[in-house]
Order: C-alpha cells, then sequence, then structure tokens
C-alpha cells in the first residue's frame, strides 16, 4: 500500500481499483466525467455510453470497487451534474464553438426521453448506488454564483451541482467539529448547512472542469482523519490531493488522461517544493 501513496496512477479507475488491498481507503472524493458532454480523447472513457442507464450502471460497477477498498467507517463524496436531452447537430456546434473539446463528439439523443427534457443522471445515480448498498447521507446544492449561463434562452442558468455524501457502513467517521462555520452576522458558529456556495474552479493545463480547492477542503477535513488516504478515482487536475496534502492526508489519484495526470504531477511538485522552501 506504501507504494501508491502520494502519487496518481495512470489508467483505467475500475482496473487500478481492483489492484488496492481490501479497507485502505479512509475516504473518497470525485467527479467522474459527465454523461454525453465531452470527450477526453482516451479509450474507455466514461460519460459517452449510449444511454444515461449504460451511464449510471458503469460507475455503479466501479464504485462497488470502489467500497470494497473504503474502511468500513470510510466516507464517499460524489460530485455530479445534470444535463439535457438534445438534439445532435445543435448540441455539437454549441460545444465545438465553447471549445470544449478537442476531438469531434456528436452528443447522442436518447430515447427515453423528449428532446429538451433534463434527463435527472444525479438523483439516478444516487438512487442506484443505495441500491447498492450505499448509505445515502447527504444531497449538498454545489452552488456556483460564477457560472457562466449557457446560451439557452427558454430555462433559468444553471449554477449548482450536487455533492452526494455517501458511507459504506451505518456508523461511520464524521468530524463534527470541523463541520461548523461562522454566522454571518458574526456571532458565533453554526453546524454547516448542505448549500455551499463557491465559485468554479479555474482551469488548470488542458483539464477544462477542476475542482476549486474550497470546495474539497471541508470534505477532507471532515470526511478523513489527519494521516488518512484520500483516494481520487477520477483524478483531473489533481486538485483533490493537493488538498489532501495541505490539510495532513495522503491521496491515491487514479486517472486515465495521461496528459491530465502528468500536469496534475507538476502541479503538486510545485507545491511541494514551495512548501518546502517556505518551512525551512
Amino acid at each position: 500500500m506504501q507504494e501508491y501513496l502520494n502519487k496518481i496512477l495512470v489508467g483505467d479507475s475500475l482496473t487500478l481499483m481492483k489492484g488496492l488491498p481490501d479497507n485502505c481507503i479512509d475516504c473518497a472524493i470525485t467527479s467522474p466525467p459527465y454523461f454525453n458532454l465531452r470527450s477526453y480523447s482516451v479509450d474507455k472513457q466514461i460519460g459517452n455510453e449510449e444511454t444515461p442507464e449504460q451511464y449510471v450502471n458503469k460507475l455503479v460497477e466501479s464504485f462497488r470497487e470502489l467500497k470494497r477498498i473504503l474502511k468500513p467507517e470510510g466516507t464517499f463524496w460524489l460530485n455530479i451534474g445534470d444535463t439535457y436531452n438534445g438534439n445532435k447537430k445543435g448540441n455539437t456546434e454549441f460545444i465545438k464553438h465553447r471549445r470544449m473539446l478537442d476531438m469531434e463528439f456528436e452528443k447522442k439523443t436518447w430515447d427515453g426521453a423528449k428532446v429538451k427534457d433534463m434527463i435527472g443522471i444525479p438523483w439516478m445515480m444516487a438512487f442506484a448506488l443505495r441500491d447498492d448498498g450505499w448509505y445515502l447521507r447527504n444531497d449538498i446544492i454545489w452552488y456556483r454564483p460564477n457560472q457562466m449561463p449557457k446560451t439557452a434562452f427558454d430555462r433559468f442558468a444553471l449554477s449548482h451541482e450536487h455533492i452526494f455524501l455517501l458511507a459504506k457502513s451505518k456508523k461511520y467517521y464524521f468530524d463534527i467539529e470541523k463541520a461548523y462555520e461562522p454566522n454571518a452576522d458574526g456571532s458565533g458558529t453554526r453546524r454547516m448547512r448542505d448549500v455551499w456556495q463557491v465559485n468554479s474552479g479555474k482551469g488548470y493545463g488542458t483539464c477544462v472542469a477542476p475542482f476549486p480547492e474550497k470546495l474539497i477542503e471541508p470534505m477532507i477535513q471532515i470526511g478523513c482523519p489527519e494521516g488518512g488516504v484520500v483516494l481520487d478515482p477520477f483524478m483531473g487536475s489533481g486538485t483533490t490531493g493537493l488538498v489532501a496534502l495541505k490539510n495532513n492526508r495522503n491521496f491515491i489519484g487514479l486517472e486515465l488522461n495521461e496528459q491530465y495526470s502528468k500536469e496534475a504531477n507538476e502541479r503538486i511538485e510545485s507545491w511541494k517544493r514551495t512548501n518546502s522552501t517556505t518551512q525551512q
């Protein structure tokens, strides 16, 4: 286990997790590629399935393996967004215009919903994980006030995503002392609510959808003991690992895209060098 600590392993997350021992992870935090949104130019990528059901089932399979390697008291924080069922041409042109892709990617139209319907991916995912044995404990709303509105002119601008807090067991690690925040009027503290206002993260390298550090910090402080191990099976820009180190935790990152892994490693190593110099 020691050989994996504070490293990013490159490859398919399900395959890599199968190489980890039982009950070795204290906390998992991740945001998988969203359904039918963008291509990451790698084989075996999640998110390019034909239907939402296939997408959800594939993630349930991966997270079943995650549950095996999670300690009995472990927690799992899952950020996931929704998408709309649309015609192929319009969505493809919009995505190209926003330069969200680095290759041709044609969005699929799902027969299970009308064109323009919101699909409901987050709750499909949450209920499927609950059915698979996870304890579904919280639906945290990540409110992103700086979120850029999409081009649709017949609905409200989207400004939130879901973060589900799940647990492997009925009793799990949750540092309640860290789950307090100052009152707005400065009169003391109160228990954190389930709506977190955090601006969207800025792109890092070629990763266009990184976690902001302020979003990850309470998850790690509340859901993982000091010295514990945080796993991110879709590491992306490396924010989970970076925040884990900043908070005296270890991490293991899994990432399918070699370029993302390289850039995330460079980011983390840069922080290590700066932090080491500061402490001397």
